[in-house]
């Protein structure tokens, strides 16, 4: 009853407000999407489950579309937050204006190293160079009076019936013990950055619904209330869920994050320190309360304090230990349990396991452009950490307690920009990151990064660029280069290698590995993008068809090119074409290969309501090996990059409606289906079936 009831306020409380909103009201429209090649590369080098964290880029836009940004007041944090700018061009505005002074038009932009025309079309709408009134004197019950209100809801649910949906067909076999749909709904009031309180609630498919372990509705809630610059003192305070990113994330770095991308030069970390959180990974985020303060002179000091709850998979003691004597009570767990989901009896037993508490701090110095930092960074848990008994994992942290402190650095000169971050961990590793990135001149930007991190550095919170997660064993150095050699052509490339001093997961011996990747793009402002790709990654593994009692290492090898081009026929209509090839050779004398085509088209009217993006894709490849990872527009503030592998196609079609301004209803249908399969999906999520399809409904109302 209750999810009826559900399903009937998303389709009905949009209309019923409708009436209540008036219609003079001035509402920003939706953020523009984010960097889609930038998208896919993550997924290609982190976990799905971080994908949960892109809103905040789009927020942020959003935010700074109704509050534009004042470039002769930002700083490199501002900056970097608007995720449009590389560091070389953060450097160059910098130093601009360091030289000349406040930027009297946003076009003298044209004459900072790396502003194309291009770029300053694109930044347009969340900046702006004016003398606005000082946010200083902006009042709290100024900004709750003027700010932006938002409300979300959503359900989502596959409309196959897959088999942990199934009666079980033995007592006691696992099954879901919730039913097939996905609810969420998220409400926040924001004044452009300076003020923004919400809450967000999510139930996963399977996740019981105001019944059984979740009595109360949701299986996740997340609040915050979060206050910026509210004067010269008080940077940041925030309230309830937030994360905090310190120095490269060497020891602090929670929410959302990238590893190497085609933004070749775009390889240094850092934006705002404190930021609200609205996500609903529920394993990326502090709870508790932290604070940004200015001290005197250019000193400035972050302190934040966190108590959360943890979903950990605990160690039952045995009978035996229970026969002998030992107490009974779980003490120890092996890992965090990084997935979210709460939907068997055993995955509800290790809900909320683990309490977590996190303390730390950050006294930094700043001076113009430069800044010289100290970090530390406590972390406490409730049972120990007993990890893997795996070789590989012999340098785990395992234990309670764990102290991390570091010092980071930022330094600019003319057209040169020094970074790093040095971490020390209380077992006495260290790990280190340091980097340098170089206007060369107009039309050529050049970025060098070297990490080492020892093997048995230890971290629970950090999260810093390399091969592999974890900061631990392993030692690299990046080059990206960014060339525009002429007006509308532009080469990016990098090169890292790296090696693993000790085991890693699937290679039981010190292994090593290269990548490399180019792209050439040509751009035709506002009609026509086209780029060409190529891209190759050999890395140490464990051989593939090993018979031997003991494993050893073979090189592997994965090639992928890839052609798009996207064409802006009309104002109201773009068609875009994408050809992936690719191979993979595990080493065995196997080569996989596969091939992945679509063709997109997106209808966005200007001065129509209705509004649709829509996709059909072949793909046919050897496995899962040989994946193609493809960017999917999706409803607002929701994100779908899946993999294109097996044979087969796929399609999808996202509708849109805004019959007002301030109200966005929308409509997702997707299908992925398997020539060559007769079931999808494996375990619980196996379906009877070559197919699986999902079905998504939103709300947005803004007032």
């Amino acid at each position: 009853m209750r999810h009826c009831i559900f399903a009937l306020l998303l389709c009905l409380i949009p209309i019923l407000l409708r009436a209540q909103i008036p219609s003079d009201t001035i509402v920003a429209p939706p953020a523009p999407e984010a960097n889609t090649d930038q998208l896919e590369d993550i997924l290609q080098n982190t976990d799905a489950e971080g994908l949960e964290d892109f809103n905040t880029l789009f927020e942020a836009l959003d935010d700074y579309r109704r509050k534009p940004l004042n470039l002769n007041k930002a700083d490199e944090q501002d900056l970097r937050e608007l995720r449009l700018l590389n560091d070389v061009q953060i450097a160059a505005l910098l130093e601009h204006r360091r030289l000349t002074g406040e930027l009297i038009s946003i076009y003298e932009l044209q004459s900072v190293r790396g502003f194309t025309p291009e770029l300053i079309r694109l930044l347009q709408p969340f900046v702006t160079v004016g003398g606005a009134l000082d946010d200083y004197q902006v009042s709290i019950r100024e900004m709750l009076r003027d700010g932006v209100n938002e409300l979300y809801l959503r359900w989502a649910r596959v409309l196959e019936t897959q088999k942990g949906f199934t009666p079980p067909n033995r007592p006691g076999e696992n099954r879901y013990l919730g039913d097939p749909n996905q609810y969420y709904v998220r409400f926040r009031h924001a004044y452009g950055t300076r003020l923004s309180f919400g809450f967000t609630a999510e139930k996963d498919r399977g996740e019981e619904f105001f019944r059984g372990s979740n009595p109360h509705g949701f299986d996740f809630y997340s609040a915050h209330v979060a206050l910026r610059n509210y004067n010269r003192t008080i940077k940041a305070v925030v309230l309830g869920d937030y994360a905090v990113s310190f120095g490269q994330g060497l020891i602090m770095l929670t929410g959302f994050n990238y590893g190497k991308t085609i933004a070749t030069v775009g390889i240094k970390r850092s934006g705002r320190v404190l930021r609200p959180y609205t996500s609903v990974n529920e394993a990326a985020f502090l709870r508790g309360v932290a604070a940004q303060l200015a001290l005197l002179g250019n000193l400035e000091v972050t302190i934040f304090a966190s108590r959360a709850r943890r979903s950990g998979n605990l160690i039952q003691p045995d009978s035996t230990e229970i026969e002998e004597g030992f107490d009974p009570q779980v003490r120890e767990f092996t890992a965090l349990n990084l997935s979210g989901l709460h939907r068997t009896r055993s995955e509800i037993e290790d809900k909320n396991a683990v309490l977590q508490s996190n303390a730390g701090a950050s006294l930094k110095w700043k001076h113009n452009n430069h800044h010289l930092a100290i970090n530390t960074v406590y972390t406490l848990f409730d049972k120990s950490i007993s990890p893997r008994t795996q070789p590989y994992a012999r340098y785990y942290f395992s234990g309670s307690q764990l102290l991390n402190a570091s010092f980071d650095y930022g330094l600019m000169w003319r057209n040169i920009h020094f970074f790093g971050e040095n971490a020390l961990s209380d077992n006495g590793a260290v790990a280190m990151l340091n980097g340098v990135i170089v206007g060369l001149d107009r039309k050529a930007d050049l970025a060098l990064l070297h990490r080492y991190y020892a093997r048995n550095f230890q971290t629970l919170t950090g999260d810093a660029f390399g091969e592999s997660s974890g900061v631990r064993n392993e030692e690299g150095l990046y080059m990206g280069l960014e060339i525009r050699p002429l007006r509308g052509f532009t080469l990016n490339a990098y090169f890292d290698v790296w090696r693993h001093p000790w085991l890693r997961f699937n290679a039981d011996a010190p292994s090593r590995g290269y990548e490399y990747r180019m792209r050439l793009t040509y751009v035709i402002k506002r009609k026509l993008t086209i780029f060409a790709e190529f891209r190759q990654e050999n890395k140490e593994l464990n051989f593939h068809n090993n018979t031997a009692p003991i494993d050893y290492l073979t090189a592997t090898r994965l090639m992928q090119g890839r052609f798009h081009i996207a064409h802006q026929v009309h104002k109201s209509l773009e068609l875009r074409t994408r050809l992936d090839l690719g191979s993979f050779d595990n080493g065995s004398g196997t080569l996989s290969r596969g091939m992945s085509l679509y063709q997109d088209i997106l209808f966005r009217p200007m001065d129509f309501p209705l509004s649709f993006t829509a996709r059909f894709a072949l793909f046919d490849t050897d496995g899962y090996a040989v994946r193609f990872y493809a960017y999917e527009n999706n409803l607002l503030y929701n994100f779908s990059i899946p993999a294109y592998y097996n044979r087969g196609s796929r399609f999808y079609l996202n509708v849109r409606y805004r019959p007002v301004r301030a109200l966005t209803l929308e409509g997702r249908i997707s299908q992925t289906y398997w020539t060559n399969q007769k079931v999808f999906g494996s375990g619980l999520e196996e379906i009877r079936g070559p197919a699986r399809t999902q079905a998504t409904m939103q709300v947005r109302v803004q007032f």
